[in-house]
């Protein structure tokens, strides 16, 4: 019945081609004009798979309950000392708080009026002793500093202290890092060099522990427009205008880098972007060539193409009415449309000049083209518009939306192939071809495989039965981080960040009924040896509270009038400050005598800068205020506030910290970090299977991408053995003989275990782009074998000498030259989905053209009806 339609509606666009072709562009034109208004495509990666499922739905909780755990972007402030990173992070917070145009929220981490105050809290009792009497034993210098912030004060700091030596009350030695320090920042001044000083380094109390950090962090939401192809670009833009704006650059001692996953997956789709171009053209240009190669005129060609462009418009139309919004994967219809609509063309093409060949007219040599291949196109688009749809009731939404556009794509790829694409060639008349359409030089191999049949199938057998023990050896590659270039910034700054365990993304998390439940899972999941620290609300109140703040109480009591000075020095005159640079100067050199020891040998270097500093000009002296007074402030600020640490209990923690770790129904989050390298998919394996053997409903990253992988593979399994069944009840009511139905089916299933075969000798794991060659690889497959069957229970012989032959041969290469060129891509998904599907596009090839017709053997003698 189908094959009857066929050879109907070729013959109707035979007889009338201009209606033909214009009933079929003006249909092409009114689905161009719908997609072009209704196209829309989410880059949202959490729309691919099923909200049903269940890690999915313990995902979906947490995110409820904490939804600044979503669309998080990170701002990584690093400086060359830490009060340049301390202030350029206040600064940048503010100035992304105050934008609410590109962001929801912006907040630090690990910084703020909280951590400024309770910071030193965090550390054991004995670094905070050793902290306070570092703080102590700086007394001489804090003073005049707190006092006098300015180069006269930072002078007179140092003049006091050498009266203390002077009068014997501390030594030359005890001075000899600040002074080492300060003479290396003042030589660099002088020297028109970018010089950077840190009073925090200088203060901290050598192996106390808490040396204060050059990295700062700011957690930012940004508000996402998931119809672009960068849904946080401008986003990102913004936090790189105002760094520039506040001056936050390496210039000034500060780099400010982004990463997270809104970037992350920017900067991935940015990657595809990047030589698209390149790519496109080398692809277009493969096609041209392959179909020029299999049909020997252009003007043929031009109508394969014109029919491909008109039926990809019509299926993009089509697309948008099933699923309204297309995904990630969805839109990998495009290339599978262009692969399968190809073969249809050429076949028809191809068969149409044998016809010609052999002297028919142009009406006529279509119409018997298509009384050849009616049947076997009408079985190999329904065959594959079955194997697409067997995706429909599988949880991977991605793959589940591909498979129904691609389906519908089919059934509008062939019925263009015998109305628009016949018509354009009675239109375009091309010449009659010059020599044979097949391949007569293949006699001798078709002559060998009926000859040595038996061995070129025990041949396949055997590498069947080799592809079968290398599948326990096909890796699945997981981590989509594998996907992305590792050159690109947000990649860079992820791979930095992820050395601090506690910094790395890949962390788990759960909810507890209330913040005690959480704390006794959190000490629970602590113990396992694959968790390095589990951390709840609790872990936002310092422990041993009174021994801490009795130390921090003392060192208030000594030095609250030295920091809080009542009478604070007027600004110096640069005259002043210069006075105050040759004073301490000839003290120094006075103090230093001719001893030569190291300390004595430092306090001349540094009498000598500070002289060269008095004598040299204004603008200098400007420069070596901005290095050694601008962080200055924020050193004494910072101790002013470290002195007035509070006893804190969970109640009283800052709104902002509670609520990102109690919701506002009770309700509490546990995060977990891993232990060891959290890139590592077998370290990050380990680390979730331990987790969730405590906790069953875990989410977060480690979880989400594993669980991904598990119903993404069972989705291909699922979609797998109901195709099977599906394309084989179809093929048994078409052939009704079982014997064919297994001709047909065996080398797909064959090529299948080839390549994955092949990707384990050469090292190439699946992952979440390259499996989607697999649906092309079933679709071509089973196109291939009908034809072949088909062929063949129709009585032909030698195969491989036939036209047939020759179309396979140049669909193949049309679709793999054309796939091929994504291996240039820069992207490494998209680079690996190339490789794979050159691999498998080969080895359908060659079970196509080798062992189908060993498999098939010589033709039966009766005629099948």
């Amino acid at each position: 019945m189908i094959a009857t339609l066929i050879l109907r509606l070729v013959a109707a666009s035979v007889r009338r081609p201009v209606l033909a072709v214009l009933a079929c562009l003006a249909l092409t034109g009114v689905a161009l004009a719908y997609a072009a208004t209704s196209f829309s495509m989410t880059t949202d990666t959490a729309a691919l798979i099923s909200p049903k499922v269940a890690w999915r739905q313990n995902e979906k909780a947490v995110e409820t309950a904490f939804p600044n755990l979503t669309d998080v972007l990170l701002v990584i402030v690093d400086g060359k000392t830490p009060e340049l990173a301390e202030a350029g992070a206040a600064k940048l917070t503010d100035a992304l708080a105050a934008d609410t145009k590109h962001f929801r929220r912006a907040e630090r981490p690990d910084g703020g009026a909280y951590f400024a105050k309770q910071g030193l809290m965090f550390g054991s009792v004995a670094e905070v002793k050793n902290a306070t009497d570092a703080l102590i034993k700086a007394q001489p210098l804090l003073g005049p500093l707190a006092r006098d912030p300015s180069l006269r004060g930072i002078a007179g700091a140092f003049g006091t202290a050498l009266m203390g030596v002077e009068q014997g009350a501390a030594k030359l030695a005890d001075f000899d890092t600040p002074m080492r320090s300060l003479g290396d920042a003042l030589d660099t001044t002088l020297a028109g060099k970018p010089a950077y000083f840190s009073w925090q380094e200088l203060m901290a109390a050598p192996g106390s522990g808490q040396a204060p950090p050059r990295r700062r962090l700011i957690l930012a939401q940004p508000k996402l427009d998931y119809g672009a192809l960068q849904p946080g670009e401008d986003a990102v833009a913004a936090i790189d205008q105002q760094a520039a704006k506040l001056g936050l650059d390496a210039a000034h001692g500060v780099s400010v880098r982004t990463t997270g996953e809104v970037p992350l997956a920017d900067e991935e789709f940015a990657t595809l972007e990047e030589n698209i171009g390149i790519v496109g053209l080398i692809m277009a240009l493969a096609m041209l060539v392959t179909l020029w190669l299999a049909t020997r005129s252009a003007k043929i060609v031009a109508a394969i193409v014109v029919t491909i462009i008109a039926g990809l418009v019509i299926t993009t139309a089509a697309g948008m009415l099933a699923v309204h919004t297309l995904n990630l994967i969805s839109v990998a219809f495009i290339p599978l449309f262009v692969g399968l609509g190809v073969d249809f063309g050429i076949q028809i093409s191809v068969r149409y000049n044998a016809e010609r060949l052999d002297g028919h007219a142009t009406p006529e040599a279509l119409r018997r083209a298509a009384t050849a291949l009616s049947a076997p196109l009408a079985l190999a688009a329904g065959a594959v518009f079955l194997g697409f749809g067997a995706f429909l009731p599988t949880d991977y939404i991605g793959i589940s939306e591909l498979g129904i556009i691609a389906g519908i794509g089919m059934v509008i790829a062939l019925l263009l192939s015998i109305t628009l694409l016949p018509a354009l060639l009675t239109l375009f008349k091309p010449g009659t071809p010059r020599r044979e359409v097949g391949f007569r030089e293949a006699a001798p191999l078709d002559r060998w495989l009926h000859t040595h049949r038996k061995a070129v199938l025990w041949a396949f057998a055997l590498s069947m039965l080799v592809s079968i023990a290398l599948l326990p050896f096909v890796r699945f590659d997981f981590n989509p981080l594998h996907l992305r270039n590792p050159n690109g910034p947000a990649m860079r700054a992820l791979a930095d960040l992820m050395h601090d365990p506690l910094r790395t993304p890949n962390t788990i998390n759960l909810l507890a009924p209330n913040a005690d439940a959480a704390k006794t899972l959190a000490t629970r999941l602590a113990k396992l040896p694959e968790v390095d620290a589990a951390v709840t609300v609790d872990g936002f109140v310092p422990e041993d509270q009174p021994q801490k703040l009795a130390l921090l109480q003392d060192a208030s009591l000594l030095l609250d009038a030295t920091i809080n000075p009542f009478d604070m020095a007027a600004t110096p005159s640069d005259a002043e400050n210069v006075a105050a640079l040759n004073a301490t100067a000839a003290q120094l050199r006075k103090v230093a005598g001719s001893v030569a020891d190291k300390p004595a040998q430092d306090a001349r270097r540094l009498a000598t800068l500070f002289a060269r500093l008095a004598s040299a000009s204004p603008q200098i002296r400007a420069r070596a205020h901005d290095v050694l007074v601008t962080p200055l402030g924020v050193m004494l600020d910072q101790v002013r506030a470290t002195l007035q640490a509070e006893p804190v209990t969970r109640t009283t923690l800052p709104p902002e910290i509670a609520g990102n770790w109690v919701a506002k129904d009770g309700r509490a989050l546990i995060q977990v970090f891993p232990r060891g390298d959290s890139n590592d998919n077998a370290v990050l394996r380990r680390f979730t299977k331990a987790v969730r053997t405590v906790a069953p409903d875990a989410s977060g990253l480690p979880v989400a991408t594993q669980e991904a992988a598990g119903t993404i593979a069972w989705a291909f399994i699922e979609a797998g053995v109901l195709a099977l069944v599906l394309i084989s009840g179809l093929l048994f009511i078409v052939l009704r003989d079982a014997r064919e139905v297994a001709f047909t089916l065996a080398p797909v299933v064959l090529s299948g275990f080839l390549t994955l075969g092949s990707c384990v000798l050469i090292g190439q794991p699946i992952n979440f782009a390259n499996i989607i060659a697999f649906p092309l690889l079933f679709g071509v497959g089973v196109a291939f074998h009908i034809y072949f069957v088909m062929a063949w229970r129709a009585g032909a012989t030698d195969l491989l000498q036939s036209s047939l032959a020759r179309a396979v041969l140049f669909s193949a290469l049309a679709t793999g030259s054309a796939f091929g060129s994504l291996w240039l891509s820069h992207h490494p998904g998209t680079a690996s989905m190339g490789k794979i599907l050159m691999i498998s596009l080969a080895w359908t090839l060659v079970c196509a053209l080798i062992f189908e017709p060993a498999l098939l053997g010589p033709p039966r003698k009766t005629e099948k009806a």
